[in-house]
């Protein structure tokens, strides 16, 4: 049964399939197309729930198997739950671990009950079921749960794809039966880079009831030419009345092909890890603070991408803390990144409404 997410389908883009909503949770409206900074750990890295508030961000996503290692989904209950945990007073989506059924596949094993995991911690068991996951988010009080899913590589084999497809169908089942009352609940569309998977995974998930629908198994390592027609196939269909979430893509042409493509939600650590690499997103493209002509320039970074967070240091400076290694650098890099992102999706959503889309397509062509 659906949860306590509900969307409004407010316009769509003359020139493509971009769609304009708002998307209703219990702890916040978020405008869509929207993206979420990563917070793994009930933290994005370098910042505090305030700098995300002041950045503009209305939804922000954690993970399920790290928190449950650390500190303990049943801590986080007791203390009130991952937002209060966290202060932070808007809605969070929790990956349901099905990424580190993928990302972890050296330490563990995965048959149709479920998966059993050696944490990277410590080393100790840890069984996952679709229910167990499902109990997990519930504990830690999100406003969406993610279904457990199996996550295949790139590459992969056609019978590989389809094995992982069909038990994320069967998990979908299992973890909307599990969910509390009315837990929001999104269930994820499988398939690696078969169109003929991709349509069956699709019309499998459409038919369920759930909150929202994701797009998996993108951004996984096959290369930019394989994963647009993925996502522009994938995308239209699916429910036109739920909002429609592509996990893991996060850069700028990316973001931009899939919401024209007909994606409302993302999620990607690119903006926050790459700033702890010291390299700024601007309309020019990734721009690496570390260049040697950035030594003693007084300007900023990119004239195009200045921020109030930000706008008082100089390149120089930048440059400076992190040839230093003080901690300053990632954290004003991860700012002006998460501005940066920020600022494309308001403009993403102004473009739609004003039917201004060509125009956001030019300005972000070299992003």
């Amino acid at each position: 049964m659906a949860g306590s997410i509900k969307f409004e389908l407010l316009s769509e883009c003359p020139y493509t399939g971009a769609r304009r909503g708002r998307m209703h949770t219990p702890h916040g409206t978020v405008e869509t197309p929207a993206f979420m900074p990563v917070g793994t750990q009930g933290t994005v890295k370098t910042l505090g729930s305030e700098d995300l508030e002041r950045l503009g961000f209305e939804l922000i996503l954690s993970n399920t198997y790290h928190l449950a290692l650390r500190p303990g989904s049943e801590l986080i209950e007791r203390l009130g739950g991952l937002g209060k945990f966290m202060s932070w007073k808007g809605p969070i989506l929790t990956d349901s671990g099905g990424y580190q059924v993928m990302s972890l596949s050296k330490m563990r094993k995965i048959d149709d009950e479920g998966v059993t995991f050696r944490s990277h911690l410590d080393g100790s068991q840890m069984h996952l079921t679709p229910e167990r996951s499902i109990q997990i988010q519930a504990q830690l009080g999100v406003d969406i749960s993610m279904v457990l899913d199996e996550c295949p590589p790139y590459p992969c084999t056609y019978d590989e794809a389809a094995s992982a497809m069909k038990r994320t169908h069967a998990w979908a089942r299992r973890s909307l039966s599990a969910a509390r009352g009315t837990q929001g609940v999104f269930a994820i569309v499988q398939g690696g880079v078969h169109e003929d998977l991709r349509r069956e995974s699709a019309a499998y998930i459409s038919e369920l009831e759930c909150d929202g629908c994701a797009i998996g198994g993108v951004s996984v390592g096959e290369p930019t030419e394989m994963q647009h027609p993925v996502v522009a196939l994938t995308a239209p269909l699916l429910p036109k009345h739920k909002p429609r979430y592509l996990m893991g893509v996060g850069h700028p042409g990316d973001i931009i092909h899939a919401v024209a493509s007909g994606i409302d939600l993302f999620d990607c650590v690119l903006p926050t890890r790459m700033a702890r690499h010291h390299a700024l997103y601007t309309l020019h493209g990734r721009v690496n603070v570390l260049r040697k002509e950035f030594e003693d320039y007084e300007g900023p970074v990119d004239e195009g991408s200045v921020f109030p967070e930000t706008e008082r240091y100089s390149a120089a400076y930048m440059r400076h803390l992190f040839k230093a290694g003080e901690t300053l650098g990632p954290r004003l890099a991860t700012l002006h990144n998460l501005r940066f992102y920020a600022r494309l999706m308001q403009e993403i959503r102004d473009a739609i409404q004003n039917g201004s889309w060509p125009q956001l397509v030019e300005r972000y062509a070299k992003a």
